[in-house]
């Protein structure tokens, strides 16, 4: 796979979990609200104060912010974090939501045979990612990452997937050989943070007119119709 704009071999490509590989079906806010039932008495809809592309941190503070009415201090969000997380693997079997996206899985097959790394970018903290993936059987595909437990900067938890993606690589994945894909304008501005160029695929919240202004180097409906491979 070669970039067409830089002539560059593409040998890494960073793929984002919730609207881009997988849609768990509101399995992450089943289990923050089920979290919540636990901590506060009550349930709280992630949905209402917080949007697509998050990291996770960030959704668990402005909900905490929306039931506390101030900021909670690090106790108070690591404790939610860890409701979280223990709620999420029922919340992710029981959803009757969960889809994986048109053609990844024979996409990710392809990569792997043609010799591309594959990696993770993505607003989930590690557990989560692995966890959402897991009912799919997609962490196999993905040796490296970056998560929203390296970071709140997307752009940064991108850089620290590319990190990773060269201590996988053995040192030899070069500057400019890597691509991230997403389906939201904050998967964009992290790549290109990052200073790599980005796919955007249309099969989250974002319309393809939409990932076009926010800048995307390429844009898709779906990984099956013109993934540039």
């Amino acid at each position: 796979m070669t970039d067409p704009t830089r002539g560059h071999r593409i040998e890494a490509i960073l793929f984002d979990i919730d609207g881009t590989l997988i849609t768990t079906g509101g399995a992450g806010a089943v289990a923050w609200s089920r979290a919540f039932e636990e901590l506060h008495g009550g349930p709280v809809d992630i949905r209402a104060v917080t949007e697509s592309g998050m990291t996770d941190p960030e959704v668990g503070r402005a909900a905490l912010r929306s039931v506390l009415d101030r900021d909670p201090d690090r106790r108070e969000l690591a404790t939610a974090m860890g409701h979280y997380l223990r709620r999420l693997p029922d919340a992710v079997a029981e959803s009757g939501g969960y889809v994986v996206m048109p053609g990844i899985e024979r996409l990710l097959d392809r990569l792997v045979d043609a010799g591309h790394l594959l990696g993770l970018t993505t607003g989930n903290v590690e557990a989560a990612a692995h966890i959402k993936l897991s009912r799919a059987g997609l962490n196999r595909f993905f040796s490296f990452g970056g998560y929203g437990s390296d970071s709140n900067d997307r752009a940064e938890l991108t850089r620290c997937a590319l990190d990773r993606g060269r201590l996988v690589s053995g040192g030899v994945l070069a500057d400019g050989a890597c691509i991230s894909v997403g389906d939201t304008p904050r998967d964009i501005a992290a790549g290109h943070g990052a200073r790599i160029k980005v796919v955007g695929v249309a099969t989250g919240n974002y319309t393809v007119e939409q990932l076009h202004t926010a800048g995307a180097d390429w844009v898709i409906e779906t990984v099956e119709k013109g993934f540039p491979a």
